[in-house]
């Protein structure tokens, strides 16, 4: 099964729209999550103020935020390989990633 893991900065919640400066990118990322869930990807995420212990579980993402810390995040783990760290890739990237259609990423 394709498999993504989305580990985010500490926020609220995963749109972050409840932030004092909510950032517009996160209702657009998570509709591009769905979007790919449609596609048949398992996307799961962490929210490292909610669930510290997946960070510290997942290897590639201990050495990174050992290395980087916070300024790492967020980071997107394709199986267990680092596909985007410190930003969140755009649709297109997403689909490419996942060998998807990039006609239907709009």
């Amino acid at each position: 099964m394709l498999t993504l893991r989305v580990f985010d900065p500490p926020m609220c919640c995963s749109t972050g729209i409840c932030d004092a400066e909510p950032d517009p990118r996160l209702p657009r990322f998570a509709a591009d999550l769905a979007w790919l869930e449609s596609r048949g990807v398992r996307v799961t995420r962490y929210n490292l103020a909610q669930e510290p212990g997946a960070f510290v579980e997942h290897a590639p993402v201990r050495r990174l935020l050992e290395q980087w810390g916070q300024s790492c995040l967020p980071v997107l783990l394709h199986d267990e390989d680092v596909a985007a760290k410190g930003r969140y890739p755009t649709r297109r990237e997403l689909a490419r990633l996942f060998g998807l259609s990039e006609e239907s990423a709009g």
